[in-house]
C-alpha cells in the first residue's frame, strides 16, 4: 500500500474532555457512530510535535518538523463483522501554509494556519512540555510536566481508549465521508505529574466549543510517540441514511 505521509510523532498531550454529544453531531460524518467510553462522549484537544515529515517517501526539509494543535473527537465504524475505530478533526493547526495547502487540497482536511512555538525542558524530575499557538494577539498554551518513564497502556483504561484509534474519517458533505488509515505501534505514556490548559475554545474552534473555556479536562495524558505513517489510499462512504 502506498504511502502518503510518513513522520514522527513526539510527545503527544491530550487533554480530554467530557462532552455533550450533541455538540459534535454537526461534525459527525456520514457512515460512522460516536465512540463513547463508559457511555460518555469525549473530545480531546492534542499538541504534538510533528518531526522528519516526508511525502510520498520525499523529505521536506524547511517545512518537514513543526507543532500541530487539534481538536479531535472519536468515532467507530462497523463493517461487516470489523470494527474500525477511529477519530474526526474538527480542526489541525499548524504554522506552515504550504503543508496546510497541500493536506487541504488533496485530502479536504481542516487545516489551519497560525504561529506556534514549543518548549521542552528536562529535569532530573521531570520533563517539561509546553505547545503554544498565537491566536488574536495571544498565546494559547498546553503544556505537561511527566516521568522520565514511559509504560505500556492497561487495558480498558481511558488512556488506551484515547489514543488506539487507527483511522481518520473526514467529513465531505453531508453524504460523502472519506476514510484513511494510520499505522504506528501501541504507544507508551508517561505519568503526568502537573498540567495547565490555557485555550481559547470559542475562538478557535467556533461559539459550539465555548463551554469547554470552562470546562476542566477529565483527564490529561501524555505519549511517547513513534514514527507513524499515512495511507495514500482514501475510502469513499455514501450511506445516506447511515448518521447518528
Amino acid at each position: 500500500m502506498a504511502l502518503f505521509l510518513k513522520a514522527n510523532w513526539e510527545n503527544i498531550i491530550m487533554a480530554n474532555y467530557e462532552i455533550d454529544p450533541q455538540l459534535v453531531i454537526p461534525f459527525l460524518p456520514n457512515g460512522v457512530d460516536l465512540d463513547l467510553f463508559n457511555g460518555k462522549c469525549y473530545i480531546s484537544l492534542v499538541g504534538f510535535m510533528f518531526k522528519n515529515t516526508k511525502l510520498f517517501n520525499v523529505p521536506i526539509p524547511k517545512f518537514g518538523t513543526f507543532e500541530e494543535i487539534n481538536l479531535r473527537f472519536y468515532v467507530t465504524r462497523k463493517e461487516g463483522t470489523i470494527l474500525k475505530r477511529g477519530v474526526v478533526f474538527i480542526n489541525e493547526t499548524i504554522p506552515y501554509p504550504i503543508v496546510a495547502w497541500v493536506a487541504n487540497k488533496l485530502y479536504n482536511e481542516h487545516y489551519t494556519v497560525v504561529p506556534t512555538k514549543h518548549n521542552i525542558d528536562k529535569t532530573s524530575n521531570s520533563q517539561n512540555i509546553k505547545f503554544e499557538w498565537l491566536l488574536n494577539k495571544k498565546w494559547n498554551s498546553i503544556y505537561v510536566a511527566s516521568s522520565h518513564e514511559a509504560e505500556i497502556m492497561k487495558n480498558e483504561s481511558l488512556e488506551k481508549f484515547i489514543y488506539e484509534h487507527y483511522y481518520g474519517y473526514t467529513k465531505i458533505n453531508e453524504l460523502k465521508t472519506e476514510e484513511y488509515k494510520l499505522q504506528h505501534p501501541s504507544w507508551k505514556t508517561h505519568k503526568v505529574l502537573d498540567y495547565k490548559i490555557n485555550c481559547d475554545f470559542e475562538a478557535m474552534y467556533g461559539k459550539s466549543f465555548s463551554i469547554l473555556n470552562k470546562t476542566k479536562p477529565e483527564a490529561v495524558f501524555i505519549a511517547k510517540g513513534s514514527s507513524v505513517a499515512i495511507e495514500w489510499k482514501r475510502n469513499q462512504i455514501n450511506f445516506e441514511n447511515e448518521r447518528c
